[in-house]
């Protein structure tokens, strides 16, 4: 419908780590798995879904207020490896450790923004490297991948995303950024294409 829109709460990637995270799926290059566009990779917070358009300005309020709630906070990567149940997996993604401040800005995002209230769950910092694709055998015995040197991931802001479906992959564009912390009504907006 034209006057939905599909959105979702994310971090930018700083370029150093992508290229990181591009090279390292290497290790799981084959055809049963797709890669997600290297423009296309956030460090996922809140998805949001179909809303009205009407809807945008309220969330965009929303998600100020939050982000002024929160502060900066530095993530570390741990691994890539498939996910998000080790079991049965359905896609590679890069786990960072466990970090407090992370689950806190999530647990906020999750209480303002889910339509209903949210069971308690874990929160688990990471980016979506790559899924598997349906119409294949699901691919067995991947590697788990270990950075060589720790690799820190600073997070300054939150941006609120818009999903275009399209093919192959979406097209991922920033709204809006929220730097955290920042105790003002500006933001700083974009609307290119990420």
């Amino acid at each position: 419908m034209k006057d939905t829109i599909r959105l979702f709460v994310a971090a930018r990637l700083p370029q150093d780590l992508t290229n990181y995270l591009v090279q390292a799926r290497e290790a799981y290059a084959q055809p049963a798995i797709r890669e997600v566009p290297e423009q296309n990779l956030h460090l996922t917070l809140f998805f949001i879904g179909n809303v009205p358009a009407t809807e945008e300005a309220n969330i965009r309020q929303k998600l100020a207020e939050v982000a002024q709630r929160h502060q900066p906070f530095t993530l570390a990567l741990e691994q890539l490896e498939p996910g998000p149940k080790p079991r049965s997996p359905r896609l590679i993604w890069a786990r960072f450790r466990q970090l407090e401040a992370f689950a806190q800005l999530s647990l906020d995002l999750t209480q303002v923004l889910a339509e209903v209230p949210p069971r308690q769950e874990k929160f688990i910092p990471h980016v979506t490297l790559c899924r598997f694709r349906k119409d294949l055998p699901a691919p067995k015995d991947l590697p788990v991948v270990a950075p060589a040197e720790e690799i820190l991931y600073p997070v300054p802001a939150l941006a609120l995303w818009q999903s275009q479906l399209a093919s192959p992959h979406p097209i991922y564009t920033v709204v809006e950024e929220f730097p955290l912390g920042y105790r003002s009504s500006k933001s700083t907006k974009a609307t290119q294409p990420v």
